[in-house]
């Protein structure tokens, strides 16, 4: 059998059933032995070197330090503005449960478990809601206005076919951002604001 030259595909006739020949195409031809300049050069093409790599880095810690402030801050308004949410629902099936079911509902808020409740009298609604860790309940307005102390619990009583108390509610994130929610006692709407410091 011929050996071949290393590099190199030779044509070479391969017979089929009815001895027809295929050819059998050629590479072309590759110098075994490069001189040492073009091997290294041809090398040093394919890598990378330790001052790119440390030039790609440096960015990335760049990019990384001037997103990450803004990506935290978005996170904490989302979160805010989600359990405001939460508590928004909480109250409003409170209201539609006493206006709907013509039953007293007891709606008690407590800074200090941080956790919101809201349960009928015969108990067929019975629902507490826990806040997160980073969010917390500030404060509890009182009819008149002021606020309550921080873990001072509040209660509020919704009568059936009767005006809502005024209800706010301030939650507060770990960054100091802060979001009310309020029942205004005329209109018996639930609406959520940014409080600005």
């Amino acid at each position: 059998m011929p050996t071949l030259s290393v590099g190199r595909i030779n044509r070479q006739p391969l017979a089929n059933a009815r001895g027809s020949e295929a050819l059998v195409g050629q590479v072309s031809d590759l110098p075994l032995n490069r001189d040492r300049k073009g091997a290294a050069s041809s090398a040093a093409q394919r890598g990378v070197t330790l001052l790119e790599l440390l030039i790609v880095m440096v960015i990335i810690a760049v990019i990384a330090a001037v997103s990450y402030p803004t990506a935290s801050a978005g996170l904490d308004s989302l979160r805010l503005r989600s359990a405001a949410d939460r508590v928004m629902a909480l109250l409003n099936l409170a209201l539609d449960r006493a206006d709907r079911v013509q039953q007293v509902v007891e709606i008690r808020v407590s800074p200090e478990e941080n956790a919101i409740s809201a349960r009928s009298m015969d108990l067929t609604l019975n629902r507490t809601l826990e806040l997160e860790a980073p969010i917390r309940i500030a404060s509890v307005s009182r009819s008149s206005g002021s606020d309550a102390g921080d873990s001072e619990q509040r209660r509020f009583l919704l009568y059936p076919g009767g005006t809502p108390p005024r209800i706010s509610i301030e939650l507060e994130s770990k960054e100091g951002r802060r979001r009310s929610v309020i029942v205004d006692p005329v209109t018996g709407m639930l609406h959520s604001e940014v409080v600005h410091p």
